[in-house]
């Protein structure tokens, strides 16, 4: 493993090439930017349909839009799941990884406890000794 690389990047270069190419595709089709590209879009066919005089290559109702949606949803939907799948194995590294630095912390805090209370038994031995040399 290397140091100098977070869990993040030495998981995200550990994927194989498909599970880029889904997560880029979940990323983009669950943006502002899609939604509104794709709107345009459909209003751009629907209105080319409409007006158009005599070639009407998708009259109303639209099946070949109609079409292209289904087909779009038919791939999109596994290849977000399959990103979703990924996410849920990022987010069990994040907590394994999490529970991890907890308990290195607290191994540390509970030794860093103990060295105060023997700094502190020193202390109050040596203020004990003084107190005797005094009486």
């Amino acid at each position: 493993m290397n140091m100098n690389k977070n869990w993040h990047q030495q998981h995200y270069e550990s994927l194989p090439f498909g599970g880029r190419v889904a997560d880029a595709v979940a990323k983009g089709m669950g943006s502002w930017r899609f939604i509104i590209l794709q709107t345009v879009f459909v209003i751009i066919w629907m209105g080319l349909n409409l007006v158009a005089y005599f070639k009407h290559w998708d009259a109303y109702p639209f099946i070949l839009l109609n079409l292209v949606f289904s087909t779009q949803a038919a791939y999109a939907a596994p290849i977000i799941m399959m990103a979703q799948n990924r996410q849920n194995e990022r987010d069990r590294i994040q907590a394994q990884e999490d529970y991890n630095t907890n308990k290195e912390a607290k191994l540390e805090i509970e030794a860093l406890a103990k060295k105060l209370n023997s700094i502190e038994v020193d202390k109050l031995d040596k203020i004990i000794r003084i107190l005797e040399k005094i009486e």
